[in-house]
């Protein structure tokens, strides 16, 4: 619109409003056209893998469930033979994915490729990519201790904060209305309070009074956390607002009282929380399964929506929970307003559709570690 105006200062206001929108409907067909004519010429990023440790797995298997978008020209052991096969295949990326690199990483060999314009990158920040999520159980513990990534935006802090009060005083104010309808529907759907009160883990660790409305009936005397383990408590009014995710709208109150933001991670109840911690001492020495550096997820203030809550669905299970930590763990090392902004476009998205997110149903790689290795 600026430049509608530098150029022809006479446009009236929907004039150039009109050529903005055209403009920008333009651009993105062509990107949309163009995105699909790459897919329906088999185009795609060819990579080629040095290395095969255990994280090297998941990455092919990420790759072959992307066909469209990448394509795996080799797997080798070790970088002895680089030259020939960068010649020969062609990569446009090259992943290292040593499970021990002393003495085996050929630096002069990746140094020559970057020369050419490939990119070289560490598996690790492949998996990132790839997923969206960060594989804990596998990196190294320098690699988050020293990391200067995790929590180094100052701005967002700030943004986020900002952000979450102007959206909790405007929403109280103009979705009262709605809350008071809802709150009636909930009374005459069951019995029991309208609002469900838990006791969250907050900024580090502090407990705080999480305030929902109640979609279950309550239960007498201990019980589990997980969705499934409730199903049948689940009202028919609950059924609904857990869908659309209005149960969350009371939230607004813990906000505004600065015990959440509106993006961040989710907060666990502090019984989970026990549990989830307990699993990590009793098995960072043991598998691979534990839950490590757990401490820097509260690190941030928790949010009403998060990067898990758009990538992935409510979890069932202590695995579950661990694979959305996985996702938490990469919002904490992409921190950034755009991200935030990113997830809130995903949240409306998922609210207006009325579909939980889920992992995407891509098919079972049919491609493996052994296959490549040898066509190497």
């Amino acid at each position: 619109m600026a430049v509608a105006y530098h150029l022809l200062p006479e446009l009236r206001f929907t004039d150039s409003a009109l050529y903005a929108c055209l403009i920008v409907l333009v651009l993105l067909l062509g990107s949309r056209v163009y995105g699909g004519g790459r897919h329906l010429r088999g185009a795609g990023e060819r990579l080629l893998i040095v290395g095969t440790s255990p994280l090297a797995r998941l990455v092919i298997e990420e790759i072959a469930r992307r066909p469209h978008r990448y394509a795996l020209v080799g797997v080798v052991e070790d970088g002895s033979d680089l030259d020939r096969l960068v010649a020969a295949r062609r990569p446009d990326r090259i992943v290292v994915a040593f499970a021990d690199r002393r003495g085996r990483l050929p630096l002069s060999r990746l140094v020559e490729s970057r020369a050419k314009g490939i990119r070289v990158e560490d598996v690790v920040e492949t998996y990132e990519n790839l997923t969206g999520k960060l594989a804990l159980e596998l990196m190294p513990p320098s690699r988050v201790i020293f990391s200067p990534e995790f929590g180094s935006s100052r701005v967002q802090p700030r943004f986020a904060r900002a952000l979450s009060l102007l959206v909790a005083v405007t929403g109280l104010i103009v979705l009262a209305p709605v809350m008071a309808l809802i709150a009636l529907a909930i009374k005459l759907d069951s019995r029991g309070p309208v609002f469900f009160v838990q006791q969250r883990a907050g900024l580090y660790r502090v407990p705080f009074n999480l305030i929902k409305f109640r979609t279950m009936r309550p239960a007498a005397g201990r019980h589990s956390e997980w969705e499934r383990d409730n199903s049948d408590r689940i009202t028919r009014c609950g059924r609904w607002l857990r869908r659309f995710r209005l149960d969350e709208l009371p939230q607004l109150i813990n906000m505004l009282r600065g015990d959440m933001n509106l993006v961040g991670p989710r907060p666990h109840p502090m019984t989970n929380l026990e549990l989830l911690v307990l699993t990590a001492r009793n098995l960072s020495e043991v598998s691979g399964d534990a839950i490590p550096y757990y401490s820097l997820r509260c690190s941030v203030r928790p949010g009403i929506t998060g990067w898990a809550q758009v990538r992935y669905r409510y979890a069932n299970s202590l695995e579950q929970e661990v694979e959305k930590i996985r996702y938490d763990f990469y919002y904490l090392q992409h921190l950034s307003v755009w991200l935030d902004i990113r997830i809130l476009f995903e949240t409306v998205r998922i609210v207006l559709s009325g579909h939980r997110p889920v992992e995407a149903e891509l098919p079972e790689p049919q491609e493996t570690v052994e296959a490549h290795r040898e066509s190497a």
